[in-house]
């Protein structure tokens, strides 16, 4: 059962799509798999963002305390490149991860 769970993760995708003008939606799993090139993603389409973006999360599929971390990650990035970034359709798992840490505020306010 582990190594179906470790072969899962590694098949494990990510995705940011352009959805309008200041728009994106993410689609996938937000986990220790997928962390590293999602974190990548994102700092790209801030970058790329001529103002400030909304991310529509309702279709992350999965989420732990790495994907967690890539969205503070990328609230971080925002506020240091002076745009705004807000999420919105946060899944419930990750608001539930975001409460233990008590930053489920921060997530839903954004920057």
């Amino acid at each position: 059962m582990a190594a179906q769970t470790r072969g899962a993760s590694r098949n494990a995708s990510f995705e940011i799509c352009a959805a309008s003008t200041g728009r994106l939606t993410a689609s996938g799993a937000l986990t220790f798999a997928t962390a590293r090139r999602a974190r990548a993603q994102g700092l790209d389409a801030l970058r790329n963002a001529s103002g400030g973006l909304i991310i529509d999360c309702a279709a992350i599929s999965q989420v732990d305390s790495a994907g967690l971390a890539v969205l503070l990650d990328w609230l971080a990035a925002a506020r240091h490149a002076g745009r705004s970034l807000r999420y919105e359709q946060l899944p419930e798992g990750l608001l539930g991860l975001a409460r233990i840490s008590a930053v489920d505020e921060l997530l839903l306010k954004g920057i």
